[in-house]
């Protein structure tokens, strides 16, 4: 049997961010009573935007919007999206749209996140003590999905093509609050094979197709979301579930997200 990878995982030529943990403390603290999330919530307040009810009415509004994913509903109450961006674009965090973060890349809209997370939740797709086991993201951006899958997922591995973004998103996502995100400097269209198999995976750019290294580092039981080019040529998301004997698509509604490109920037 292939043995899992140790988390965080080691990549040749690049130097993981290994958490730093207080004595006594496991890999995984997410279940203390004071876990990574308390700590974040509790250095944060008092400082710059007080968002508390201004996130609490985005995340009343994702429920309106059909959210009924009450962990994920609860991991948008918990994560300060405004600190995730330049900060003056900070009286527009909590508004449902997407904001520029840099490099030509932006955030995504807090209702698409909402929705292509809760379809990752709503597949076959390994779940454990009600969270999803191992995740990959593919284009980290400035952390803040990330942050947010950290919240419902066990391990949550995240490559960024962009240099810029990858350091943006070390800064925003320090691994004493959010131990079990590792962050991934490289080409998401390779996916991250020293990770898989993966019981979800989830991806923040759209290309003309799936790439295979995707579908093969997907767990049998998986599934994967993202954007992809229809016939007509606009991007729709598409929800790929692994099966024994082959691959379930369905194709949902139109999306509008950066293009998928290759390499390291």
């Amino acid at each position: 049997m292939k043995q899992k990878p140790s988390f965080p995982a080691k990549v040749e030529g690049l130097a993981p961010q290994r958490p730093q943990l207080a004595s006594g403390s496991s890999q995984f603290p997410i279940g203390n009573k004071k876990n990574s999330l308390d700590i974040f919530a509790t250095q944060a307040s008092g400082v710059g935007l007080d968002s508390t009810k201004v996130r609490e009415s985005m995340v009343q509004k994702l429920a309106e919007q059909g959210v009924q994913d009450e962990m994920l509903l609860r991991a948008f109450s918990s994560i300060d999206r405004h600190r995730f961006i330049d900060s003056a674009l900070a009286n527009q965090a909590y508004e449902d749209t997407s904001l520029p973060i840099g490099f030509g890349q932006t955030i995504s809209k807090p209702n698409v996140i909402a929705r292509m997370i809760e379809l990752l939740r709503q597949g076959k797709n390994l779940m454990i003590t009600g969270k999803l086991a191992r995740v990959l993201e593919i284009g980290t951006g400035c952390g803040y999905q990330a942050a947010i899958l950290s919240q419902v997922s066990k391990e949550v591995y995240s490559i960024e093509r962009i240099h810029g973004l990858f350091e943006k998103a070390k800064e925003n996502l320090p691994p004493i609050r959010f131990p079990n995100i590792q962050l991934i400097l490289g080409d998401g269209m390779l996916g991250f094979a020293q990770g898989a198999p993966y019981s979800a995976i989830i991806s923040a750019a759209g290309g003309e197709k799936i790439p295979k290294p995707w579908l093969d580092q997907l767990a049998v039981g998986g599934r994967l979301v993202a954007p992809v080019m229809n016939e007509n040529g606009s991007q729709v998301l598409v929800v790929i579930d692994k099966l024994e004997n082959g691959y379930k698509e369905s194709f949902l509604e139109p999306v509008h997200f950066v293009p998928l490109r290759s390499g390291v920037a």
